[in-house]
């Protein structure tokens, strides 16, 4: 386990080959039923550069209403699969006893996606840790301090690796500055998944 500051923690390599390949077969299916689509920011309507869907009793939604959580999908009016149980375990394991996540938004970087420098603060739960699951190609991480403006440091998650932001990295301000095409052949398609598990109420 790394620590680059108080708060961050990464397991590199955390989910073997064969736990990631069955991880992606599982939210094959559950995409079926919820699928990925195209972000939008409000006020401008900008769509962002990756596709997304949730799983969970609760997903975070981002379009000209604004961000917030809502039980059902804004496409298909149905609710949210389920989480998978590898993912509750692994929160169970990793988050020193959290209360259960309600909310694990599933983001899809194709090529050239990235994402911006943000904080997740639309939770009441701020007490309650982010933990992310990476699955395919390799992305380079950004992560800040509490001030949008204020120095970062970079550094790669790779497929399986786990990485939580708690305490005083809850809000840190975090994005993906890139993908490295043809790092993984675990997504047939290529490119990288990344599973975000939120407590949202208290």
């Amino acid at each position: 386990m790394l620590q680059p500051v108080d708060g961050t923690r990464i397991w590199p390599g955390y989910f073997s080959r064969a736990e990631q390949a069955a991880l992606v077969e599982t939210l094959r299916a559950l995409v079926g039923t919820a699928p990925l689509y195209q972000v939008r920011m409000p006020r401008t309507g900008r769509p962002l550069s990756v596709q997304m869907t949730n799983l969970g009793p609760l997903g975070w939604i981002s379009d000209a209403k604004g961000y917030r959580y809502e039980p059902c999908h804004p496409q298909t009016q149905r609710p949210w699969p389920g989480i998978p149980s590898l993912l509750l375990r692994t929160w169970n394991d990793l988050t020193d006893g959290a209360p259960e996540p309600q909310a694990c938004l599933v983001n899809y970087y194709g090529p050239g996606s990235k994402m911006g420098l943000h904080q997740d603060k639309d939770e009441e739960a701020l007490d309650v840790p982010v933990l992310s699951v990476s699955l395919g190609d390799t992305a380079l991480f950004r992560l800040g301090g509490l001030d949008r403006k204020g120095p970062t440091r970079s550094f790669k998650l790779a497929s399986g690796d786990v990485m939580l932001l708690g305490g005083p990295s809850r809000l840190r301000f975090h994005g993906v500055a890139r993908i490295y095409e043809g790092t993984s052949t675990l997504l047939d398609k290529g490119g990288r998944l990344n599973l975000t598990l939120r407590r949202v109420t208290r």
